[in-house]
């Protein structure tokens, strides 16, 4: 597995603290997700596909989506900056290029992981005939 990690210790810059309070009772999901198929995904190209892993009360408020995304062959999710919240992706499969914060671009294919942390921006773009398929999960910076 490869690590994208730009700009060191950005998490920790961006003032990210990590809390671990289980909640007793919370169950497994299984069966229906919610999906939704979305055009030109912040001013990208083409469709995108979220499959919903949690719903908004599983989240519990600390968090914004996890989801499974799908960006479809030659689509792309546009350039945008996260406020508040950070944004790591998962690649599960396909192949792209991730553009972070406009200062560097990097292939991503399966197992690699990348982190955009609050004030800044990124974009993906599935530069290949497969989807590109991740684990999208953004998380409340001040929560």
């Amino acid at each position: 597995m490869r690590c994208i990690t730009i700009e060191s210790n950005r998490a920790e810059a961006a003032g990210i603290k990590y809390r671990s309070k289980r909640k007793r009772g919370l169950k497994m999901t299984t069966g229906q997700r919610k999906t939704e198929e979305k055009q030109n995904l912040r001013g990208g190209k083409g469709v995108t596909v979220f499959e919903y892993l949690l719903d908004e009360k599983q989240l519990d408020g600390r968090c914004r989506m996890f989801a499974k995304l799908t960006v479809k062959p030659h689509s792309s999710i546009g350039y945008h900056v996260h406020q508040g919240d950070s944004e790591t992706y998962y690649i599960l499969s396909g192949r792209g290029v991730y553009n972070d914060n406009q200062e560097k671009t990097y292939e991503v294919k399966p197992g690699d992981v990348t982190y955009t942390g609050s004030g800044f921006g990124h974009s993906v773009e599935n530069t290949g005939d497969e989807d590109l398929v991740f684990i999208a999960l953004i998380i409340y910076s001040d929560r």
